[in-house]
Formats: C-alpha cells, structure tokens, sequence
C-alpha cells in the first residue's frame, strides 16, 4: 500500500499467532489503525493488540458490506491455514470492495531426513490410513476434526484441544484439554506416556515439537495437506512481509500464490 494520507484502516481476519503479532507490530504506526477480528470459535481467545471485534460477518455480502461501511482500505487474512471457507470468503469480498488483501500464512513444515511421514489430500483418506499404520493415535487436528475419525472402531485415540470436541466422536477417545506452546521435551514425554503408534496433524507450518519428538521416537506420522490458496493470490511468509505491504510508502514484500 502507498499514498495514504490519514490513517489507513486495516482488517486483520486473526486468530493465530501471526495474526496477534501484526496488531502488536502495527500499534505503534500512527499512519496504520488495525482492527482484528475473530471468529468467536474459542470462549477464551488470547486477544490481539489494538480493536477487536469477535463473531461472522454473515458470509460475503456481509464481510463486502463491513469493508465498504467502515472504509477498510486493507485487509489481511491472518487465519489458520485451513479455514479455507474464511480465505474464499475474503478473497471474494475484497474483490467487490476494491480492496486489497494480503495471506499471511507461515510456511509448511518440510520432511526431515529421519522422518516417516504419510501426506494425505483430506482427513477422511487419514481416517482409511490409520489402522494399517498403528492402534494407538495422537490426533492434533483440532476438535472440530475428530469427528472424521468417528467411525475408525480400530483405533484408540488421544485427542488435544483447547476446547472439549464436539459432534460424533470415536468409541475410544480420551481428551486432553491444553493449550500450547509445546516443547520437543514435553511432547516426546506424552507420546511415550500413552504409547503412542502414529501422529496424525495437520500442515499448519509453525512449532515442530511434536513432529521432532515423533522422529526420535520413530513414529510414523500422517499429515493433513493444506487447502490449496486462490488463485494469484498475494500472499506473504511472515509477519514482517505483510508489515512491509501494510507500511505506507512501501513497496509490496508480497509474491502471488
């Protein structure tokens, strides 16, 4: 963005680290005023920085009708990698608005050599995986997925949330309720606590904790591929490229995706 002369307002569709992050970094930029905004999914949300509006716009006449009515002159979409119905939801708004928005989406996670890793397309082809890969499973892909693996009677699964999971759940479940950061230490010491056979995550880029702990223990570990961006979408890797975008009289530090 450039050529801004008063404030500029900017939408940040938050919820993640990233997205706290980018409030903070903004706070003190008097030409930048943030608003972030959360879904409302958590009834304890770490709050960003700065403006903070908490719930749906009602779909994408209703994120359009927001940009327009508060005169947002950027938005960026800082949500967790696989809300792609959110991304879809922003990429179309911003197009009617006029608009610009940025991604903010940290990188994946890269296979190390040591690991034994099963990349599946969806949580349903991880479901049909798990029985020919172990018995016991550490599922970490958030408590609105643990219904995919409702129906998998030969597995014992241990599931971590910030919130108890709801909708069909697996006949063998056990629930942890924490809330991280987690260290390697931390993480290796539960997989063995609950003998642990395999790991079942999602590609949301960001700590490694439990990815090196599997690698020391030897487990295998299937993980969920992220939701493919739009298309040419302008995307940055970390929060100091969207500062940059987002920086008056900068220069775009973005690529299209």
């Amino acid at each position: 963005m450039s050529g801004q002369t008063s404030p500029a307002r900017v939408l940040i569709l938050g919820g993640t680290t990233e997205g706290r992050e980018l409030a903070s970094a903004c706070a003190p930029i008097p030409d930048l005023e943030v608003v972030s905004s959360l879904a409302g999914r958590t009834t304890s949300p770490i709050l960003p920085a700065g403006k903070v509006r908490i719930g749906g716009f009602g779909g994408v006449d209703g994120l359009t009708a927001y940009l327009r009515h508060e005169r947002i002159a950027a938005v960026v979409d800082a949500t967790h990698p696989f809300a792609a119905t959110m991304t879809a939801h922003a990429t179309a708004a911003s197009a009617q608005a006029n608009v610009p928005l940025l991604i903010l989406r940290r990188p994946g996670w890269t296979e190390q050599p040591g690991d034994h890793w099963h990349r599946v397309p969806d949580l349903a082809t991880a479901a049909k995986l798990l029985p020919d890969l172990g018995e016991r499973v550490f599922l970490t892909t958030g408590r609105q997925s643990i219904a995919a693996f409702a129906e998998v009677d030969a597995c014992w699964f241990l599931s971590r949330s910030v919130e108890p999971p709801t909708g069909p759940l697996p006949s063998r479940l056990q629930v942890l309720l924490d809330r991280g950061p987690f260290t390697r230490t931390g993480e290796r010491a539960l997989l063995t606590e609950h003998r642990i056979d395999v790991l079942v995550t999602k590609d949301s880029g960001g700590s490694t904790a439990k990815l090196d702990a599997a690698r020391e223990l030897g487990l295998p570990v299937v993980l969920v591929d992220r939701p493919p961006l739009p298309p040419h979408a302008n995307v940055a890797p970390t929060v100091e490229a969207a500062l940059e975008w987002l920086r008056p009289g900068s220069a775009a530090a973005c690529t299209p995706g």
